[in-house]
């Protein structure tokens, strides 16, 4: 198939100004250094799923994108996380004041009252992730488990520079690369695991303790010939 790019969206997550507007659930200790923002959890992480959060962006997308962003690992353990295509499951807006709030829960997020795809691509939180680094692609409202592949990012201590992270939905199908290194695709046939995700918001997670540095965050609509 045969399309074009078109940016847009443009930020370089470089300073507090670049985030205005974007959306904390939860409780995200979030500064800047070096022209990158920098996420980590501000409360114990030793209360578990309440320490973890989600950062979104408040722009409403359209169904056919790319989505690029810098990433690098300071402290792990912990995971990162991309939700996209995010609306109520009745097509809400995800801030509509008819929907449950949400304090970062993951629950909440693949269970709850909304639809997304997310795909976590740094996992190293528990012992089995650590021992055999996967990227997973979920798509919720129900938690499915729909396309898997390996990581290549190395453990934070040995990362000495950032990796382009890249998501790409066409339709139906989503293609995932880090360095431009294809991870995985999937073919979503839009009734196994629930009807088509459209559109919506995208929005970062971490789960603490992880401590990572992101920037340059671009989304492309694309435009078929």
């Amino acid at each position: 198939m045969e399309y074009e790019k078109k940016l847009i969206y443009e930020n370089p997550l470089s300073c507090e100004k670049d985030i205005k507007g974007f959306v904390a659930e939860g409780t995200p200790r979030i500064y800047f250094e070096n022209n990158k923002m920098h996420l980590t959890n501000a409360i114990d992480a030793n209360i578990k799923d309440k320490s973890n959060f989600v950062l979104w962006c408040p722009v409403d997308f359209p169904d056919n994108i790319i989505i690029e962003w810098e990433f690098r690992p300071i402290i792990e353990p912990g995971l990162a996380i991309m939700f996209f295509g995010a609306k109520g499951i009745h097509g809400e807006d995800i801030f509509d004041s008819k929907l449950n709030p949400r304090n970062g829960q993951y629950e909440q997020y693949h269970s709850g009252d909304i639809n997304a795809f997310h795909i976590s691509y740094f996992r190293r939180k528990w012992d089995r992730e650590r021992q055999f680094h996967t990227c997973n692609l979920r798509k919720s409202k129900g938690f499915y488990l729909v396309a898997q592949g390996a990581d290549p990012i190395p453990d934070a201590s040995e990362c000495k520079d950032f990796y382009k992270i890249r998501i790409s939905k066409i339709d139906n199908n989503i293609d995932f690369y880090i360095n431009d290194l294809h991870i995985f695709n999937y073919c979503d046939d839009e009734s196994t695991y629930g009807g088509h995700i459209s559109g919506g918001k995208i929005g970062f997670r971490q789960m603490a303790p992880l401590k990572a540095e992101y920037g340059n965050l671009k989304v492309y609509e694309i435009i078929k010939k």
